[in-house]
């Protein structure tokens, strides 16, 4: 079976797992796991930032962010195609008691128009206070945020005294599909979110970035959301090593493009070229439902995305043998 449905299957490889064995530990809660320190100081570096903080997931990672930056009654702006808007069971007004307002159009990517007017002038508005963006856009087939329009973008935010955060689950792969380091794309944004339980293949883990002092609160945060963890140097050995992976995340973006080329060359499917490791299609002659449970049957397996879309998503598990699997299995089916 070749799995595509997200990048999350990925398993710890032999090399994880026998790190994970002898991960040097202590107790997260009181700051004294080393193999943690170790890895949050890696992540921040990357990142170009002073601190992070590894937490158990993105959503939390996420979550913390929001709740730094906003108090009960605030507005964040997003883009209506975002994770946080889409993929959070409405944790930012759960938790931090705010508001989302979706914005932008099917790419995904805002620019300084969509930020609209700031609101807070009066007291029937909520007060504009955060700017959330994401990169890459898990809902435009993994697209990479373009450096230019993120600065402007993010300029205009700061303009308006708007507090930054990226969503960088992916950030890995629009880096090594663009050859920009991370730390650019994370330099205008007060805190930065990334994944390491996804095409990197840790079996668990994200890590928040920002300045010391806000990664303090963020400690808390984590904390009160039921995020401590004790001897977490176990799971911070696999990130640590995750982080080696990065540049082999070309070859995921490769594979895609072969997958993309192959639906389209049917005929029977409308194809979003993918920019990385995320292809998603539309079957033409078939409900997408039914297309699925055809893929699934000659061994492929895909992921519903909206009522007449698919997503198949490429990763560490996935090798080339894999793939030709998948390619035979559209020939016999759609050929």
């Amino acid at each position: 079976m070749t799995d595509l449905r997200s990048d999350t299957v990925t398993r710890p490889t032999p090399e994880m797992r026998r790190a994970m064995a002898e991960a040097e530990v202590g107790d997260d809660v009181f700051g004294e796991d080393p193999t943690v320190r170790r890895l949050e100081e890696a992540v921040a570096a990357l990142l170009g930032k002073e601190a992070a903080l590894f937490v158990p997931s993105g959503v939390m990672g996420n979550q913390i962010a929001v709740k730094l930056h906003t108090r009960p009654g605030d507005e964040v702006i997003v883009a209506e195609r975002s994770h946080i808007y889409h993929y959070e069971s409405g944790a930012p007004g759960l938790i931090s008691g705010v508001q989302l307002r979706p914005v932008g159009d099917a790419t995904g990517i805002l620019t300084p128009a969509d930020l609209g007017a700031v609101r807070g002038a009066h007291d029937w508005e909520p007060r504009t206070r955060l700017v959330c963006l994401e990169n890459t856009i898990n809902k435009a087939s993994g697209r990479v945020y373009p450096l230019d329009v993120l600065r402007e973008t993010a300029g205009a935010a700061r303009a308006a005294g708007l507090a930054l955060h990226l969503d960088g689950a992916r950030l890995w792969n629009a880096a090594v599909a663009t050859g920009t380091p991370e730390a650019d794309y994370a330099a205008p944004f007060d805190t930065v979110s990334v994944c390491l339980s996804k095409g990197l293949g840790a079996p668990v883990g994200s890590v928040l970035a920002g300045t010391a002092e806000m990664m303090r609160a963020a400690r808390r945060v984590r904390k009160l959301l039921g995020g401590g963890m004790r001897q977490a140097g176990v799971l911070a050995a696999a990130g640590l090593l995750a982080l080696d992976h990065r540049p082999r995340l070309a070859d995921d973006h490769r594979r895609a493009r072969r997958f993309a080329e192959a639906l389209e060359a049917t005929g029977a499917f409308r194809v979003a070229a993918p920019e990385t490791n995320i292809v998603l299609f539309d079957p033409l002659r078939e409900p997408a439902e039914a297309a699925m449970a055809r893929l699934e049957a000659e061994g492929v397996r895909t992921v519903p995305f909206g009522p007449t879309t698919l997503r198949a998503t490429f990763h560490r598990d996935v090798d080339d043998a894999a793939l030709d699997r998948a390619l035979a299995a559209v020939g016999r089916l759609y050929g």
